[in-house]
């Protein structure tokens, strides 16, 4: 009689690290003092510079993540400095 196959163990889930909520400001360029925040019970994320005193804030899902608000700071940020040769500001073309 043969000895019954012992069950191997599964291999230990790797961790993800987490990601960051203070960050660099657009205006300022101070190193940390973007701090991002998340109000899940009215859908609004808020990234403010605790400098400058600038702020953003944009809708949010269950899904959004701190640097996803700031993300979206640094896009508005470029979008809305993005200018054509006239002087008028770029559309975006969605088709």
């Amino acid at each position: 009689m043969g000895k019954r196959k012992s069950r191997a163990k599964p291999p230990p889930k790797k961790r993800m690290d987490k990601l960051d909520t203070v960050f660099s400001c657009p205006f300022c360029n101070h190193g940390t003092s973007v701090e991002c925040r998340i109000d899940m019970k009215n859908l609004i994320g808020e990234a403010s510079c605790r400098i400058c005193q600038e702020n953003f804030s944009t809708t949010v899902t269950a899904l959004t993540e701190p640097i996803d608000i700031y993300s979206e700071w640094i896009d508005e940020c470029e979008r809305v400095n993005t200018v054509d040769d006239d002087g008028v500001p770029v559309e975006d073309d969605v088709d």
